[in-house]
């Protein structure tokens, strides 16, 4: 049977994307664009309420779990588990477990193994899926959860630290400026915190098709490549770390400051607490100066110690991302957020 005039039409309106047939699109050989559906995950899309406040952030005790774990690790690393080490220092890419099933034991066991491996990369998660209250439930084990005062957050949790950007939203080319020929920004999450976090679970929501890893540099091993004398002076010495200017851009852009920017000192090299290993602890993002020491002198110094931990392609991984992806890591490393589209991030303190 002949379709009708009407059926004939209808597919003809079909055919039509703004305004041009695709018949004309091939005659001109122009490519329609795809059509932007919105966020996967509507749920977690960024909000920013600029009256939302939250009262200075209060020292406390902590322990990290990985110092009660079986040093063997039988519920994390069990028979269906499958390991691939992305670099002798730092990355291990996991597959075959279940974050969201870990029971205690297991749990502790990834902060042991955390620490060791200082990123791990599981694939396959249903971690996504699980909602927000298991997903804080499960993450909260590992210490307090950090609330971001600047970042979009999810609208009633506050724990949850959004990095978002599309075709009409890039915060983060607001934030360096566009006049930069490297759009990358290796940094340490708010390490001007009295506190930082100690370990951070990051998983993706939406990503593009092309790009979006995500670099991480051992700052272990960047310390361990000094020589004794350097090492021997950097001992002792503290580093002032800003929340100034996130906090700056955030209100002149009418966003939030949901607290009012602090300036923390730090030791430059820190012992982390499981394993016993040194590392530097300073970051291009937020390390301002060394306490102490003259302007130029200190300008010289973390210059030095900034271009040898970016610099340092032998000592860091590039992530990639996937469906299902979640990344952890402790905070002996810095990292660079590169083109991811949607994805969700609780920073624990310790």
């Amino acid at each position: 049977m002949a379709p009708s005039v009407s059926d004939i039409a209808s597919n003809a309106a079909e055919q039509v994307s703004n305004g041009l047939s695709k018949l004309n699109l091939k005659e001109t050989k122009q490519e329609e664009k795809p059509q932007d559906k919105g966020p996967s995950y509507p749920f977690y899309y960024p909000y920013f309420d600029a009256a939302e406040k939250f009262p200075p952030t209060e020292l406390f005790e902590h322990t990290d779990p990985g110092l009660r774990a079986d040093p063997k690790k039988p519920n994390l690393l069990g028979p269906n588990t499958k390991v691939h080490h992305i670099s002798p220092y730092l990355g291990t890419e996991i597959t075959g477990v279940q974050l969201s099933q870990l029971n205690e034991a297991g749990l502790d066991e990834l902060a042991l193994y955390t620490a060791e491996r200082k990123v791990v990369v599981f694939r396959d998660q249903d971690f996504k899926d699980i909602g927000p209250d298991k997903q804080i439930a499960l993450t909260k084990r590992y210490g307090p959860i950090q609330r971001h005062p600047t970042s979009g957050n999810v609208k009633g949790y506050p724990e949850f630290h959004v990095v978002y950007r599309d075709a009409e939203n890039d915060r983060f080319k607001e934030y360096l400026g566009d006049n930069r020929a490297n759009k990358t920004s290796w940094h340490s999450d708010v390490s001007y915190e009295r506190q930082p976090p100690g370990t951070t679970f990051f998983f993706i929501l939406d990503q593009p098709p092309v790009g979006g890893d995500t670099l991480f540099a051992s700052q272990v091993e960047a310390y361990n490549r000094l020589s004794d004398g350097f090492k021997k002076r950097l001992e002792g010495l503290r580093a002032v770390h800003s929340a100034v200017a996130q906090a700056e851009h955030s209100r002149q852009r009418g966003g939030p400051v949901r607290r009012e920017p602090v300036e923390s000192e730090h030791p430059v090299v820190r012992v982390h607490p499981v394993t016993g290993e040194k590392a530097l602890f300073v970051n291009p993002g937020f390390t301002r100066r060394i306490v102490g020491f003259k302007d130029e002198e200190s300008e010289w110094l973390l210059k030095f110690l900034f271009d040898h931990i970016t610099k340092g392609a032998d000592f860091s991984i590039r992530a990639a991302w996937q469906p299902g992806t979640v990344v952890i890591w402790v905070r002996a490393i810095p990292l660079s957020l590169a083109m991811r589209s949607q994805a969700g991030c609780n920073d624990h303190t310790g």
